[in-house]
């Protein structure tokens, strides 16, 4: 049951549901773009190479973004940055109408541009969140946050295509643009405490410091440390089972209808929303570093068992169907235990960091999983293409299980150092921070 508190706390409820209303926006015309880009190149490769390209200004802009994130005002940020987004899809929609059709180039430029301002807004929602809500409703918070989220995902494709399909490109576009006018305006009615950052001297020299600053928090603190590191290993393994792996399982090894490759990420997304909805109350009585040893450990099984669906005994049934329905049962299950382990991570970094710090930590470590899915991608493709996929499978699961092993201990003293011991750190070594 979520908590009755929480569904009354006015800022946290215009916040998510500020939120819930863009991201859907954002999916829908994401989903059409896939569509539009088809009809107009034949080619998914050229919209997959255009979501590659868009990876660019995260690697670049993350780290000015974390401490711009954290040196102004909260509230203005998310706010200004909706707006941005409002007048970005007003021009290219404008275009659109008079000229009845968007080059690709100018639909690499919107991907781009909506990215960067993505990565700004990012830096600054990671400190309101906590900022709103108590600190023992962070977890609930979450998890219903979570569930928003996933919802949108599920529902955004059908929309998606009925609007593609009765309407064109350009109503998707004002949908998305609607969206962003209806999160900022829910916005301007959200109270967000200011943190100490905001006061800090804004200059060439202040950001040199705030940025050094930033990084030091993330080296003399353990459990973040090992968020960031356990973050990029899983990344790295378990984002190319969905990218790439299951497309290829279900398409290639399986020979399934692209309906049921659809069928499966609707199962993905409905897992992702029943996650919240099974876990809260779990995980609230359990310290959120068992949650990720026992997260992990149950995913890498679950992972190394996708593997069976290519065993002769199953493999055979039905033309693939079995081994496809064996599929569909697994993937719930992966889908609720990563539900499950993201909202614990979001969680434990939300009570580690100082919320002054927020932003530049969560663009770190947003950045770096951001670097770590391409290069699994890349990876796994290859091995895919080379050999049996059973043993790619096998060989996931084995990364996420060698991870829990190596970082055990880490783990499971992860809550040990809070907020305070992090700040005394910091403090001891600001002499050192200003003379460098």
């Amino acid at each position: 049951m979520m908590n009755k508190k929480l569904l009354k706390n006015k800022n946290y409820m215009l916040l998510v549901i500020g939120n819930f209303v863009s991201l859907m926006g954002s999916n829908i015309q994401q989903f059409v773009l896939s569509l539009y880009v088809f009809d107009l190149t034949g080619s998914t490769t050229l919209f997959a190479s255009m979501l590659a390209i868009s990876i660019l200004p995260r690697i670049l802009l993350s780290p000015i973004a974390g401490v711009f994130g954290d040196w102004f005002d909260k509230k203005k940020s998310i706010i200004i940055l909706d707006f941005t987004n409002v007048f970005i899809l007003l021009g290219f929609a404008v275009y659109l109408f008079f000229y009845n059709e968007l080059p690709l180039g100018l639909i690499y430029l919107m991907v781009i541009l909506l990215e960067i301002t993505e990565i700004f807004f990012h830096s600054s929602m990671s400190v309101v969140l906590p900022s709103v809500v108590k600190k023992e409703e962070y977890l609930e918070a979450n998890s219903l946050r979570t569930m928003l989220v996933s919802f949108g995902q599920l529902m955004a494709p059908i929309f998606g295509a009925l609007i593609y399909g009765a309407f064109g490109l350009l109503i998707a576009i004002f949908v998305n643009l609607l969206s962003f006018f209806l999160s900022a305006i829910s916005e301007m009615f959200i109270k967000v405490p200011k943190t100490e950052s905001e006061n800090n001297t804004r200059s060439l020299a202040g950001f040199k410091k705030d940025f050094l600053s930033g990084l030091k928090i993330i080296k003399n603190s353990k459990p973040i440390r090992t968020i960031i590191s356990i973050a990029v290993v899983i990344n790295f393994s378990v984002a190319p089972l969905f990218s790439v792996g299951l497309i290829f399982l279900v398409r290639e090894v399986l020979g399934q209808s692209d309906i049921r490759l659809g069928l499966l990420q609707t199962i993905l997304s409905a897992s992702m929303i029943a996650g919240p909805i099974l876990l809260t109350k779990k995980l609230k009585k359990m310290r959120l570093g068992d949650v990720l040893i026992k997260g992990f450990i149950a995913l890498g099984f679950l992972v190394m068992l996708i593997a069976y669906s290519v065993h002769p005994s199953i493999f055979t049934l039905n033309d693939g169907f079995v081994s496809y329905l064996y599929l569909l049962f697994i993937c719930f299950l992966i889908g609720v235990v990563v539900t499950g382990v993201n909202i614990s991570v979001s969680t434990l970094l939300q009570k580690t960091v100082p919320l002054e710090f927020m932003g530049r930590t969560s663009t770190v470590l947003g950045l770096f999983t951001v670097i770590a899915i391409p290069i699994g991608q890349m990876i796994f493709g290859y091995l895919y293409d080379i050999i049996n996929p059973g043993y790619v499978f096998l060989i996931n699961g084995l990364i996420v299980l060698l991870t829990v092993l190596i970082y055990y201990q880490r783990m499971h003293h992860i809550e040990d150092k809070n907020k305070e011991n992090i700040k005394q750190k910091l403090n001891e070594r600001s002499v050192l921070a200003n003379e460098v």
